[in-house]
């Protein structure tokens, strides 16, 4: 029998194997799961079928439920689409079957598929295979039963473990919990799992639900605990994220109602939560970074990546060190130059630095960081560009040396080889203006630190070739980076989008807010830290070095004043020193320093802003939309003039780039949340008192005068930077 996406085969022996079979990862679409139903309910009837054995094709068993039908609930409003799985299909028909199933587990089994396993009577697994229930980082909770059987089976520490952070274990790690029955090799897969369950329809093995289990859940006070204390932990790192309590709720009402009144807790609780602002922002992530490898004139017209074997990156620094680290991490060999011994070692230091650090976290083995450290060479000159596939320059932002470097490696480099800068900032026109390989220049910007940051912006010009983009996609794909393409202009897409966000901070700082509220105001939104801890971290040397580009690229809308150089002038320069807006004693968390005021009050006296002289009386969330409608508002410039081809790259790079929060859905998505007629009215009022910070964009002027979603980005704006010449 053929189903769509499931196949059923009757042997000899009496054993009916079922086989999920939906390309790539056998998704659990709403048409796989009647078709897994369908091909129960026959295997029940039969008579020549005594035992079921469920698998899937290709060497996986199953991905999880189809994340499609999440996007099509949030675009319909109706979650009476999702199938009924776990009271339908797993309890009535398969845990409660009158014959016995075994799971047949390779590759993963991850989420409705982990579920779909625990719901069979055994599971028989490959030891490599990943089990895991990921649901939370999509803002829903285990929907098919797990939040019951996996405690019943592994454990509650363990499974609120797997769950809440989403963690995967291995079937081997499985077998020690007692979620895998067996481990076997991939050719003993199916002989085992159709014996076994052969012999619990013969009573040789015994069979029984998971969800009547209760001999690993412990007394309910000790349960009680457990659950209290990870509700604690919880509250602490997800404190904006409704489903990591909700996810607790359905695990205690299945403990103390037990497991069939759990299951019922956790499928409303499900469905509620697909709806949820949470939910819609993770799953438009989710959609939003895959999307980025795709780029018309790009990807689409038969081009096939050249191999990037060897890469030389100049400058040694945090950031060309952490380049250099992650690239011989992923196999890559690295010329790392310095311009003297002393740099070079220094250089050579920091990157065996970064590998101890991940040896020591338990990231990577010592034989593994002697495998990459023996893929990096040291030099001073240029002898050993003559043979690279790609040069990344990232040395400090000063266009005079850029231009230098980049007229010196045109000579010293083979006529393929990339040229690529790391500059955050700096037109790269300018970069190039003295080579005559313009088709070969490209931006390869890494966000510090660049062997941890996901994000890699790959910036290109009109001239830049779309075999030179795709090539350095690759390589941003082979060193584990989400790349996302964009346009060539001051800042890029990221640090120009988000120079407001410093500047509305300032000015804030500068109308008597204090900075610290500041802080606190934007953390508690999502972001990982506020703007003036940012600006700490980031340090005061290379906030001098943007203020001056962004202030120059545009010149009337941008807040001025002596802040960044008044903290310099008195001994701060931020966490490179331990002392800046914080105070940051080895080992201790970052504390605020109150001497601090003393600076902003004397900026504040030069500046001469505050409107009679008193600080501005404002509400939190006044803050927080003085702080990101300015952002908001230059993204709408970005996308306007072509910067990104579509607004959720902007999205995806606002998460990995800059910390905006994911479960907010990236900061043009959550924009188009709180509406764009509100934004702009917003923007109206401060522009009218403070002046062309707050100015709204002609862009933004245009949706909100008819009611469109700042993510319509307009095909003349998207083609801007989708144009590639070949």
């Amino acid at each position: 029998m053929t189903k769509i996406g499931v196949e059923m085969e009757v042997g000899s022996d009496g054993v009916a194997v079922i086989t999920i079979s939906n390309p790539p990862v056998n998704a659990l679409a709403p048409a796989v799961i009647a078709g897994i139903k369908t091909a129960y309910e026959e295997a029940m009837r039969r008579d020549d079928v005594k035992a079921i054995v469920l698998t899937g094709a290709r060497g996986k068993f199953s991905g999880g439920f189809d994340i499609n039908v999440f996007e099509e609930v949030h675009r319909t409003g109706d979650n009476t689409i999702l199938p009924d799985v776990s009271v339908d299909l797993l309890v009535n028909i398969m845990e409660d079957g009158k014959k016995p199933s075994v799971a047949a587990i390779q590759g993963l089994a991850l989420g409705g598929g982990l579920e779909l396993t625990m719901g069979c009577h055994a599971r028989i697994s490959t030891p490599e295979a990943q089990l895991g229930l990921p649901e939370l980082t999509l803002g829903v909770i285990p929907g098919f039963g797990g939040t019951q059987r996996l405690p019943r089976l592994i454990g509650l520490s363990k499974s609120i473990e797997m769950m809440l952070l989403s963690k995967p274990i291995s079937a081997k790690e499985g077998n020690q919990l007692g979620l895998i029955d067996v481990l076997v090799s991939p050719k003993e897969l199916l002989p085992v799992s159709r014996q076994w369950a052969l012999d619990m329809a013969m009573h040789r093995k015994p069979w029984m639900s998971s969800l009547r289990r209760t001999d690993k859940i412990g007394s309910l006070a000790e349960a009680r605990e457990i659950i209290k204390a990870a509700r604690q932990q919880a509250k602490r790192i997800s404190s904006n994220m409704p489903q990591h309590q909700a996810c607790l709720d359905a695990i205690e009402e299945g403990i103390v109602s037990g497991g069939y009144a759990g299951v019922l807790k956790e499928a409303k609780i499900f469905k509620e939560l697909v709806l949820s602002s949470t939910s819609k922002g993770l799953v438009h992530i989710f959609f939003a970074q895959r999307t980025t490898s795709k780029l018309t004139g790009v990807t689409d017209i038969g081009l096939n990546p050249r191999q990037v074997k060897k890469v030389a990156v100049i400058g040694g620094g945090l950031m060309g060190s952490g380049i250099a680290t992650a690239l011989i991490r992923s196999n890559i060999s690295v010329v790392l130059k310095e311009v003297d011994p002393v740099y070079l070692q220094k250089a050579l230091k920091f990157v065996s630095g970064n590998f101890e650090g991940l040896v020591k976290k338990g990231a990577m083995t010592g034989d593994k960081m002697n495998k990459a450290l023996s893929l990096l060479q040291g030099v001073l000159d240029y002898s050993e560009f003559k043979n690279v596939d790609m040069v990344i320059e990232a040395v400090i932002e000063k266009l005079p040396l850029k231009q230098l470097i980049f007229s010196e490696i045109e000579k010293a480099c083979p006529p393929h080889c990339i040229l690529a800068s790391n500059t955050s900032t700096i037109d790269l026109n300018l970069v190039g203006a003295r080579t005559k390989s313009q088709d070969r220049i490209i931006g390869a910007h890494f966000f510090s630190p660049a062997h941890v940051m996901p994000l890699l912006e790959i910036v290109r010009t009109e001239k830049t070739s779309p075999q030179v983009i795709l090539d350095l996609m690759t390589v941003g794909k082979m060193i584990k980076k989400v790349p996302v393409v964009v346009g060539n202009c001051t800042g890029f897409a990221v640090n120009r989008t988000f120079f407001p966000y410093t500047q509305a901070s300032h000015l804030l700082a500068h109308l008597g807010v204090d900075i610290f509220r500041v802080d606190r105001v934007v953390s508690s939104f999502g972001m990982p830290m506020g703007p003036f801890q940012l600006q700490d971290l980031a340090g005061y040397g290379v906030a001098l070095a943007v203020k001056k580009e962004f202030a120059s690229a545009f010149k009337g809308r941008t807040f001025e004043s002596k802040l960044v150089e008044l903290m310099v002038e008195s001994g701060r320069n931020g966490k490179a020193n331990g002392k800046g807006y914080y105070i940051y004693d080895k080992g201790s968390r970052p504390r605020p320093d109150p001497s601090v005021r003393s600076v902003i009050e004397e900026s504040i006296r030069r500046t001469n802003i505050m409107p009679g002289g008193k600080p501005i009386s404002i509400t939190d969330q006044d803050i927080l939309e003085m702080i990101f409608f300015p952002v908001v508002n230059e993204a709408c410039r970005v996308m306007d003039e072509g910067m990104v081809v579509r607004a959720s790259d902007l999205d995806i790079a606002s998460v990995l780039g800059m910390g905006f929060p994911k479960y907010r859905g990236g900061l043009v998505f959550w924009a188009d949340s709180v509406g764009s007629e509100y934004i702009y009215s917003r923007l109206c009022k401060w522009a009218e008192i403070y002046g062309n910070l707050f100015q709204p964009s002609q862009y933004l002027k245009e949706r909100a005068s008819k009611g469109m979603p700042l993510s319509m980005i307009s095909p003349s704006s998207s083609q801007q930077v989708s144009k590639a010449r070949l």
